[in-house]
């Protein structure tokens, strides 16, 4: 059962918290961690690419020239595919890239995310979270005080407007709620900065 230290705001240990095994020390498979990510970003993916098929483009109503005796090959419209301004034949167009990944496929992926951050030590456990009032040089202290200085996501509970308006412009660093954690995210992030409640919260979903 792995287990993490727990840090106040100031950077000090207050305590121990103990993971549960079937989500933060599972065995990380890559190959899931892959097809959760191209899961993702595929879901994300506007698909609103369109290209004019030669009944699309303008013109080319009438043919260009007579069937025979003018020497040229014989054509029966401007917009043809091999002409320059013609239509596209095989061009892409709108559609919705997104598809169905299992559940079970899902789960493993954070499961795989959240026990990496754990191996790599890349996991910091904080008491609490909470602002008095939506202030970045608030949230940089923090951050100092627990010496996470690279690219970091911070998670609580559920939504705090405050550590979000606080956090949301830093460079490197995500807020959200822990109904929002995603594998993308997670291995997007090199430091997982999560309040207790939401290891709980997360742990509650995913033991299920």
């Amino acid at each position: 059962m792995p287990t993490v230290a727990v840090y106040n705001i100031n950077g000090d240990q207050v305590g121990e918290i103990h993971l549960r095994d079937d989500v933060f020390g599972v065995p990380v498979h890559m190959s899931v961690l892959h097809d959760a990510v191209v899961w993702q970003l595929a879901g994300r993916r506007l698909g609103t690419h369109d290209t004019k098929t030669r009944g699309e483009v303008r013109g080319g109503g009438r043919k260009p020239w007579r069937q025979k005796g003018t020497g040229r090959a014989r054509h029966g419209s401007i917009r043809s595919p091999i002409w320059r301004k013609g239509g596209i034949v095989f061009g892409p167009h709108p559609r919705d890239y997104s598809y169905r990944l299992p559940r079970k496929v899902r789960r493993l992926a954070m499961k795989s995310a959240l026990s990496a951050k754990v191996q790599d030590g890349k996991i910091v456990v904080l008491e609490d979270l909470k602002l008095e009032q939506p202030r970045t040089k608030d949230m940089v202290r923090i951050l100092g005080n627990l010496k996470v200085n690279d690219k970091a996501l911070v998670v609580t509970a559920d939504r705090e407007e405050n550590v979000i308006k606080s956090a949301r412009n830093i460079p490197g660093i995500k807020p959200m709620s822990a109904d929002g954690l995603n594998v993308y995210d997670l291995l997007a992030h090199n430091t997982l900065v999560i309040t207790k409640d939401a290891v709980a919260r997360v742990q509650e979903v995913l033991a299920q």
